[in-house]
């Protein structure tokens, strides 16, 4: 995946027992999922020390214990894993996500319509359409970002956030995607809510939905959030796993 003259990542120290990998300093999908394979690459080596990785759109944040390996010695362990040829991430898991569009459920949904010169409906059309691609999960437990919306919905951020937004939203927001669990501020638009828990503490897993994961969306009618909504609540995943 990575090429042998390819430049070397930066690797910068975060406090005293943690570093960052970055890999580039773009939302850019190749460098996301060189990424997400570096990530997979590091879990293979079984580093001592490292304690937690977190993958982001552009770097691997990297918590380690400092009284079993320092900076300099992880650094150069990074940096030979680095050079060596990664393996592509393979989409393994695919969810279909039900979601709630528009009314109370969506706030947003018909001012990203005007916005656009289209129809609610075509929004929605168009975003179910979307393949999307789970790059990162981060800000809130359980926040999925996802690449992979169709351009003719980018839509710049709202110019005033709103200080919470409820738990559920589907949220666009310049030219990503997101899944929002938690209730939270957010100067994203909101499309619609989806019963789904992408983070449930009293679940296994506590996390439905990983980075490299696949995500499409699908519309239910108000009537049957509430129940999916319990089914949620009370540990079912709600969102179907299909194959890739």
């Amino acid at each position: 995946m990575t090429a042998p003259d390819a430049p070397l990542p930066r690797i910068l120290p975060c406090g005293d027992a943690a570093l960052t990998v970055e890999f580039g300093r773009s939302l850019d999908e190749t460098v996301n999922r060189t990424v997400l394979a570096f990530d997979r690459a590091v879990a293979a080596e079984a580093i001592a020390g490292i304690q937690e990785t977190v993958p982001t759109y552009r770097s691997l944040l990297i918590h380690y214990d400092a009284l079993t390996v320092d900076f300099g010695s992880l650094r150069q362990r990074l940096l030979a894993l680095a050079v060596k040829p990664l393996v592509p991430v393979a989409t393994t898991r695919r969810w279909r996500v039900p979601v709630v569009y528009g009314g109370d459920y969506g706030i947003d949904l018909d001012d990203v319509a005007r916005t656009h010169g289209i129809s609610a409906d075509d929004v929605v059309a168009r975003h179910m359409a979307g393949d999307y691609f789970v790059a990162m999960v981060g800000f809130t437990p359980g926040f999925a970002y996802l690449s992979g919306l169709d351009p003719t919905l980018a839509t710049s951020r709202r110019s005033e956030p709103r200080p919470s937004t409820p738990p559920g939203s589907i949220h666009i927001g310049g030219a990503q995607a997101a899944i929002q669990c938690l209730a939270g501020p957010s100067g994203w638009h909101l499309l619609g809510r989806t019963p789904v828990r992408t983070f449930h503490p009293r679940r296994a897993p506590v996390f439905l939905i990983a980075p490299g994961d696949a995500v499409t969306f699908y519309a239910v009618p108000a009537a049957e959030f509430a129940a999916l909504d319990r089914a949620a609540e009370a540990g079912e995943p709600v969102a179907e796993l299909v194959t890739p």
